[in-house]
């Protein structure tokens, strides 16, 4: 160990062996956080007493831990932001947040941090919120167990419950978020990991996030959101084991994929929503392991997406399995389990004997006149699907499942 490394540790040692615990409560020598803050040292920690601290604008500076005991609350009386965080090493936990301001102007939230490193915000319950924890231009941080719940009624004057924004390396795992404008929003954020979220109930989107690569979504659900979920102009992402339920409306989907390249998109549940997936400009993306059942569409493709792979996913009573909308397909579907297929197996292997092809005919009527959806269970539908099943005109000759599974794929833990 060189000389100066041993010096920087030892110097460290003795930093946080001589941290120290202030105590803030209403009887205590320090009645306010603000206060608090400003006389304690680095590596301090703060251990915030039950109670109603009605405060706002609490800059911390230094590195230090805000310990809350039996959840007090910090009602800032919507004057603004509540706790700004400006420093590496700071640690929020076990705080009550309400009454953030709202602004036309700023974003202001009930935690913000910003220009940080190693940070960790846990525990916390915030209500009655413009934005609820805003992470900017931050890395090495994470964002636990959570619970943010808005009251959002229109887009133009709400916020998000977690937004990161410029920021990397930042874990965001086992928060609930409700009843916000965006459940969980990421901008030019990558190395990324959003795990084991609930995102429910808000005004537009459930998961949001734009020019961010090599992120990791896994074990989240994102339930009845005005407008599903949004991935965009991004690369390398792995979205695995999420639920996608009740996403319904004129404009919703599970899962809208605008630009997404060189991604897997595996082991997730796709369950009563207008249109499962909808794909625009995707290429390269693996969909494996997928459950799609009881949609509207199960996926629908905009448009210039290529070499994008099918492979073993279930398509379980969806009105429409697959639309398509060119007359050119560089996809591959194959051994997928199709609720619909209706072909044999002679030979018992488990494959279809006969290909499937799972684009309708009437999906290219619907998409030209909606008003036709009324007709979806009508002999006049089924003779020509029917006919376009035999002689294909308006779907590519090779849009087909060439050997689709007889029965349902068991994909259990994998």
């Amino acid at each position: 160990m060189t000389l100066h490394i041993a010096i920087g540790i030892a110097l460290v040692f003795s930093i946080n062996s001589n941290a120290k615990t202030i105590v803030v409560c209403e009887t205590c020598e320090f009645p306010s956080i603000r206060e608090a803050v400003e006389f304690s040292a680095p590596y301090d920690t703060l251990e915030i007493r039950k109670g109603t601290y009605k405060e706002f604008n609490i800059r911390i500076d230094k590195p230090l831990t805000l310990l809350g005991i039996d959840y007090p609350i910090i009602d800032g009386a919507f004057k603004g932001e509540i706790v700004q965080v400006v420093s590496d090493h700071v640690t929020i936990d076990g705080l009550f947040i309400i009454n953030v301001g709202t602004s036309y102007t700023e974003d202001f939230a009930a935690v913000r941090v910003s220009n940080s490193e190693h940070f960790l915000v846990q525990n916390l319950v915030l209500e009655k919120l413009f934005f609820g924890i805003y992470i900017e231009k931050s890395n090495n941080g994470r964002v636990y167990n959570n619970k943010i719940v808005g009251d959002a009624e229109e887009e133009y004057n709400s916020g998000n419950g977690i937004q990161l924004w410029y920021s990397n390396h930042v874990e965001v795992d086992k928060n609930i978020v409700t009843h916000v404008r965006d459940g969980i929003y990421l901008e030019f954020s990558n190395f990324c990991k959003i795990t084991n979220n609930r995102s429910n109930d808000n005004i537009r989107y459930g998961l949001h996030f734009m020019f961010s690569n090599d992120d990791l979504y896994q074990f989240n659900t994102f339930e009845n959101n005005g407008a599903g979920v949004a991935v965009m102009f991004s690369k390398q992402i792995e979205m695995l084991d999420n639920t996608f339920k009740n996403n319904w409306g004129p404009a919703s989907y599970g899962i809208l994929l605008k630009e997404i390249n060189d991604s897997n998109i595996r082991r997730n549940r796709f369950q009563n929503n207008t249109t499962g997936i909808n794909i625009e400009g995707s290429n390269r993306v693996n969909y494996e392991h997928n459950d799609f059942v009881g949609n509207g569409w199960a996926v629908k493709f905009r448009g210039a997406c290529y070499t994008n792979i099918f492979r073993e996913n279930n398509f379980l009573f969806n009105s429409f399995d697959l639309a398509y909308n060119s007359k050119v397909n560089d996809n591959l579907f194959t051994q997928n389990y199709w609720s619909n297929y209706t072909g044999y197996d002679l030979n018992e292997d488990g494959l279809g004997d006969i290909p499937y092809r799972p684009v309708k005919l009437f999906t290219y009527v619907v998409n030209r006149t909606p008003e036709a959806i009324i007709l979806l269970r009508s002999l006049f539908v089924d003779i020509i699907d029917f006919s376009e099943k035999v002689s294909p005109v308006f779907t590519p000759d090779n849009l087909l499942d060439e050997q689709p599974k007889m029965k349902r794929i068991d994909h259990g833990s994998d």
